[in-house]
């Protein structure tokens, strides 16, 4: 690893057998086989971190360490090269990263760093740190590297000018299209290294790819992740804290929802946005966050009547400060101001964290003009070398109410989990892992006036070649619109990455529980899983599965629904690639296919940052489809939507 005034190099020297390296094609953030990374702790926080990892073919791959390693943020994208290059011996690696393009403590002399290596036909990772197996890595157990007779200090403009250029294309029917050329800027400034601004103005905030089949048989809408770049990059900033991203076991309460934000309304037009503008920052011990958007009126037609979607402006703010190596406690305000109404929240959050433990915690109180009500979650997860402990909980007031800007919609409920067990750890032999765990659930719904309580029992195995599966049995008693019945979860899940060549994961179980959708309890079955097979070194095929299969009070099959979304990849050289997509979504009440969606994406990321998009999607279902004289046509599937846009981002670096 050497330095000048510009910029770090770190030179990656790696011996192994030729045939036995990796040499799949990638795509920025899709990397895949034989890999080597860098990690830099650059404000000395033990808690968070950049990383940098390049495959042996040259893909690339970089985003922030959160929560001191517990959670990824690969929505931040920084300019930095690198070269790779095989050799009769193994292959090399060569990064540059500017010290312009990441931010730092110009008063420390030392950063926390960790080199990191994957070895996929083993497969064995292998790290510069010490870390523990239950653990993970983590930021907080980084070696350090110190400047000798040096700092960095580089003096630039530090401006990143993104010009945008689109021509979408939208299928109006009958052969016509409406065609729609635009134009549009993002701009990041950096006048610190402990301040950014970020402003977007004439955005395109569409996305490129579909949102896929969701099957939901409960009271509550369903949840969509945010897909458009503006709202994932840095949206880690506005998080509250202590999300368990690996385990999946506790969450804050999302009080920011970004999808609220140009929202799509009933009919199929999208509330236009018409600037977005972000800073986050951090000094000493505090990070800090604005965000502002502003939406135009749109009128748009539910149902029968006429209704006005209103101009709005959102904001949010947020500030965090760390106490402490372990300790984090942050306050956040996120709401959607209009001329009849102000929807908000004001949270405060914090985590304590060890190397194998977290203890999470969140307070909210809503505001709907003059009404409001509080909510509030905590969670605490401890995985140690002979157990595990896990307890979360969360309470929401009936009058808690952010649905103009979060995704809270359990009004008016209580949840309860603890789960604890022994966990076997083997350094070597065909097993890894062994978690037994039992413990209990309680779920209490005001609107029903019962509290559901249920008993769970599972087991976790991992294997040392590369995959493992998990069983989990759940019953108890619930309540739903005043019908009480035994609640039954029956699931097994498996992940399966023997071979760096394929990779495969399957979830299936039997539920009893309370179906919305028919209005009565009743079991249902699932089964979903994903393929995904490196045919060739440019060459990814693949598939998602579902299949859901609901029974009514007497066991007999109501509905079987099927969803499907094969796809490929042809990746046939680095940065550059086309994917193809069909969703396919099928019900035995009708023996027919009701909704079909396609979709062809051609990326090029041909210089840091800058990147060239060609997608064209199209839907077609059932609905209602009239002839030239208003007349109903017979049932078919038709084309209900087809789009395709054409998308250049440039940046300009000074």
């Amino acid at each position: 690893m050497l330095t000048t005034d510009k910029a770090l190099y770190i030179l990656f020297v790696n011996h192994q057998n030729p045939e036995n390296i990796q040499t799949s094609k990638g795509m920025h953030d899709d990397v895949e086989g034989d890999v080597v990374s860098i990690s830099l702790d650059t404000f000395g926080d033990r808690r968070t971190a950049y990383r940098f990892s390049v495959s042996a073919t040259g893909a690339r791959m970089d985003c922030r360490l959160l929560d001191d390693g517990r959670n990824r943020d690969y929505s931040w994208d920084g300019v930095w090269f690198s070269a790779a290059r095989i050799m009769p011996w193994g292959y090399v690696v060569e990064i540059e990263i500017p010290y312009r393009s990441i931010r730092y403590d110009r008063n420390l002399d030392c950063w926390g760093v960790d080199f990191e290596r994957w070895i996929a036909y083993i497969p064995e990772s292998l790290a510069w740190g010490r870390f523990e197996e239950a653990e993970g890595r983590r930021v907080s157990k980084f070696r350090t590297a110190c400047f000798d007779a040096f700092k960095p200090e580089v003096r630039s403009l530090n401006l990143e000018i993104y010009p945008v250029g689109m021509v979408q294309a939208e299928y109006e029917g009958d052969g016509r299209y409406d065609l729609r050329p635009t134009a549009g800027i993002d701009i990041f400034y950096n006048p610190s290294q402990q301040l950014t601004f970020q402003l977007t103005g004439n955005p395109d905030f569409a996305q490129i790819e579909a949102d896929p089949y969701t099957f939901n048989i409960s009271r509550y809408e369903t949840y969509y992740a945010e897909r458009r770049p503006f709202f994932t990059e840095g949206s880690e900033v506005f998080m509250p804290a202590g999300k368990e991203r690996n385990s999946g076991f506790y969450s804050p309460l999302e009080l920011f929802y970004s999808r609220r934000i140009g929202r799509r309304l009933p009919g199929g037009k999208d509330v236009p946005i018409h600037v977005g503008t972000k800073a986050f920052g951090r000094k000493g011990a505090y990070e800090y966050g604005g965000f502002l958007a502003v939406t135009g009126e749109e009128v748009y037609e539910s149902g029968d009547e006429e209704r006005v979607e209103e101009r709005a402006v959102f904001g949010s703010a947020r500030i965090t400060r760390q106490i402490l190596n372990n300790l984090s406690i942050g306050f956040l305000y996120v709401g959607k101001h209009t001329e009849t109404m102000n929807n908000g929240v004001i949270d405060i959050d914090g985590a304590f964290r060890s190397s194998n433990a977290q203890l999470s915690f969140q307070l909210a109180r809503s505001f709907r003009n003059d009404e409001g009500d509080f909510a509030g979650s905590m969670g605490m997860l401890m995985i140690r070398d002979k157990s595990i402990l896990g307890m979360s909980g969360r309470y929401i007031g009936k009058d808690f109410d952010v649905d103009g800007v979060g995704f809270v919609p359990w009004k008016g409920t209580g949840q309860l989990i603890l789960l604890a067990g022994p966990r076997w750890y083997f350094p070597s032999g065909a097993i890894s892992q062994i978690i037994l765990y039992g413990g209990g659930f309680l779920n209490y719904e005001r609107v029903d006036g019962y509290t559901d309580h249920m008993a769970a029992l599972g087991l976790n195995m991992q294997f040392r070649s590369n995959w493992g599966y998990e069983f989990t049995l759940i019953g108890g008693r619930a309540r739903d619109l005043d019908v009480d019945y035994n609640q039954v979860q029956i699931s097994l899940g498996s992940w399966i990455n023997v071979s760096p060549r394929w990779t495969a994961h399957i979830n299936t179980g039997y539920f009893k529980t309370y179906n919305f959708r028919r209005d009565f309890p009743g079991y249902y079955s699932r089964f979903s899983g994903s393929v995904a097979w490196q045919a060739m070194d440019f060459l990814r095929l693949g598939t998602s599965m579902n299949l859901f299969a609901e029974e009514d009070p007497n066991h007999r099959i109501e509905e079987i629904t099927f969803n499907a979304r094969p796809h490929f990849t042809l990746t046939p050289v680095n940065n550059m690639n086309v994917r193809v997509y069909v969703d396919h979504l099928g019900l035995r009440s009708t023996g027919k296919l009701e909704q079909v969606i396609g979709g062809f994406l051609f990326s090029w990321n041909f210089r840091p940052k800058s990147w060239v998009y060609f997608a064209v999607n199209e839907m077609m279902d059932r609905s209602d489809a009239f002839g030239g004289e208003g007349e109903l046509l017979p049932e078919r599937l038709h084309t209900r939507e087809r789009a395709c846009v054409l998308k250049l981002k440039y940046l300009v670096y000074f």
